[in-house]
């Protein structure tokens, strides 16, 4: 613990001596530029740069990626949304899936264009020596001019989880550059990451949370390495690489500035009509799962179809996608008031699954403790996909802005598909203030993912033909600045919706499904008192399907405030609250969560106690998370059944901005 504090004690110090050795300069990092992507045809949002010292301590608490978090527990560990709108599509790769908060995509990538060379740099860890979690990240972004950016990155998680054999680490890079002229444009990223979990199970008895006394013989404090897992040899490998490139042409005029007495140029501005766009996008997928202990691996699973003496399976897809567009701009003259673009993509999709071997040596079924294969899968598949889509974009203007995108497949499993999202934006004036009114909505008709129709492996072999799934969302967001005040209002209905059943396996719902969600933000402000509140309300029709917790809070109460005109500095407690249900297991060899009708989960706070400070270019927290556990609050801490949320712990972090 001491080489922890004297890091972060020397990592303080570093920020601080630049901050004061170029105080006369401006500041180079906050007002430098960032964006993100948006697909298909690579279009720029505006994004932020990460400086803020506000709530820098909750990124480090695993069960507060959102107010209602499914996970096993551990820091970067597997996990799942249960605010069902802020919940991601299954990918084609779904192994992927569980991990994804921690990843890097296309849509959470970030490019920046700074004046002179940005690092960011941060270290976050708690714990002890037992159960120590750390995260280190480092990002670099420079101009070699005003056009050219280049920039990497490093994200390094390591935990060894509150309980045995739960521990976990990913080590993920990246490398990226763009360039922004006036008839040329490219961004292009690469990024790579290598993630390794231990595999526990869940704990054998629940009651070693609640209940400790009762199975260690009156003794009531535990120590929770101790506690016994369901499984003690078994891991999940995931690996990843994603290569992305975007470049457009823009076609277009110079439009001059003259001196109005000597009719010299004085400026000149290139004007883009048309852009022809061309969008790479390669992403490689690795799964392996081993448990080398066959008495846990026959005990925990219902089925072993291919090694009764333990399991070592990998699961790989690769994807090739080629988009082009050709995009009218907006904006190019006083009539152009929106944009329009057109666009085709085609993709080349191959899987590789583990192979049959039972079948291959013809040995009789049921050989060894064998299982009978219930459907046979293919090793190996390509696949063709073809997409024609268009796109309709207002994104200047105050009163009103607004984005429509239609897409249809037309060749292989993509044919039939239909998506079409949209949203539309405007404001008016209340009082002295403006209010912001946004509505947005979506319909798909979406084929079903490979891996959830054709899978094989020693545990969970399956071969459906799922149709496709239909979804319709609409819904509406007010927004009120003056108040502090966000209302989101939503409601979507669902037909054909595949979803994990309790055998683990995917099933396709016939009926149609719907769920109503309503988000209230409320924050309000008084000197140095602050508290903000976001309550999410929300219905499922179908509860055996698609169970959700009905309530959910996330609460934030602090005091914000300065020292010495240099030291920003925020005290509070903040935490999440959700009412019960019955929470999705977690299956270890799919990586995926499936419904169950045995245990719920829920009713319980999870409050931590933080002091957030911001010191020139350096930021800093120490947090007491879980302050509340076995307290108060509820001590039937389970995000999922038999999967402890951590302990009361320590955590401490700093970050520091530097400018070269």
């Amino acid at each position: 613990m001491h080489k922890y504090i004297i890091i972060y004690i020397m990592m303080a110090l570093l920020a601080v001596v630049p901050a004061y050795g170029q105080k006369k300069k401006k500041n180079t990092v906050e007002p430098s530029t960032a964006w993100s992507l948006t697909e298909p045809l690579g279009q720029r949002v505006e994004s932020t740069i990460d400086t803020l010292f506000e709530d820098f301590h909750r990124a480090a608490v695993p069960s507060m990626v959102s107010a209602a978090w499914a996970t096993t527990g551990n820091y970067g560990a597997a996990g799942q949304n249960q605010i069902f709108f802020d919940r991601p599509f299954t990918s084609e790769f779904f192994m992927e899936d569980a991990i994804g908060a921690w990843l890097h995509s296309t849509t959470n990538h970030r490019f920046y264009n700074t004046r002179i060379p940005m690092t960011l740099l941060s270290y976050t860890f708690g714990g002890d020596k037992y159960s120590n979690q750390d995260r280190t990240r480092a990002l670099f972004s420079g101009n070699v001019n005003r056009r050219l950016q280049v920039g990497a990155g490093i994200d390094y998680i390591y935990s060894k989880g509150s309980y045995d054999y739960q521990a976990d680490k990913n080590f993920a890079w990246q490398a990226m550059g763009s360039y922004t002229g006036d008839r040329y444009e490219l961004q292009t990223f690469f990024h790579h990451y290598s993630f390794t979990t231990l595999e526990n199970g869940g704990i054998t008895d629940d009651r070693y949370i609640t209940h400790p006394a009762d199975v260690q013989g009156g003794v009531t404090k535990v120590d929770n390495k101790s506690i016994t897992t369901r499984l003690t040899a078994a891991q999940n490998s995931l690996e990843s690489s994603h290569f992305y490139l975007n470049q457009r042409y823009k076609v277009g005029f110079y439009r001059y500035q003259r001196d109005s007495i000597s009719d010299s140029i004085v400026s000149r501005t290139y004007v883009p009509v048309t852009s022809f766009i061309w969008t790479l996008d390669f992403k490689n997928n690795s799964h392996r799962f081993l448990n080398n202990n066959a008495a846990q691996d026959a005990d925990f699973f219902s089925h072993r179809y291919l090694n009764a003496n333990g399991t070592d399976e990998r699961t790989k897809a690769w994807r090739l996608r080629n988009t082009v567009g050709i995009a009218l701009l907006e904006g190019f003259n006083k009539y152009a008031k929106f944009g329009f673009s057109v666009y085709g993509t085609h993709e080349v999709r191959k899987f590789t699954q583990v192979l049959d071997t039972i079948s291959a040596l013809n040995l009789p079924d049921g050989t060894d403790g064998i299982d009978v294969m219930p459907a046979t899968v293919p090793g190996t598949v390509t696949q063709n996909l073809v997409w024609v889509g268009g796109q309709l974009t207002k994104q200047r203007g105050s009163l009103l802005r607004y984005s429509a995108t239609a897409q249809f497949g037309v060749v292989g499993p993509a044919a039939g598909e239909i998506d079409i999202t949209g949203d539309l934006t405007t404001r008016f004036r209340l009082g002295r203030d403006s209010v912001s009114v946004r509505a947005y909505g979506y319909f798909k008709n979406l084929a079903v993912p490979y891996l959830l129709q054709n899978f094989v492996s020693n545990h969970y072999v399956w071969r459906n033909d799922f149709g496709k799934v239909k979804r319709l969302r609409i819904g509406g967001e007010l927004t009120i600045p003056h108040t502090w005040t966000r209302i989101n209002v939503g409601y979507e209905t669902l037909k054909n919706y595949v979803f994990m059943d309790t055998l683990a396996l995917p099933s396709q719902s016939t009926s149609p499904m719907h769920v109503f969600s309503a988000t209230l933000h409320q924050e309000l402000h008084w000197k140095i008192l602050n508290w903000e509140n976001a309550v999410t309300y929300q219905v499922s029709s179908d509860k055996q399907v698609l169970p959700l917790p009905q309530l959910a809070i996330y609460s934030n109460f602090y005091l914000k405030f300065l020292i010495a005109r240099v030291l920003h500095v925020q005290l509070g407690v903040d935490g999440n609250y959700y009412t019960r249900y019955k929470a999705p297991n977690y299956n270890p060899a799919t990586m995926t969560f499936y419904n169950q009708n045995s245990q719920d989960c829920g009713n319980f706070a999870f409050l931590n106690l933080y002091a957030n400070f911001k010191l020139k270019r350096a930021r800093f927290y120490i947090a007491y998370t879980h302050a509340n556990g076995k307290i108060f609050g509820g001590n039937d801490y389970f995000a999922i059944p038999h999967y402890p949320l951590n302990p009361r712990r320590f955590q401490l972090g700093v970050s520091v901005d530097f400018a070269n």
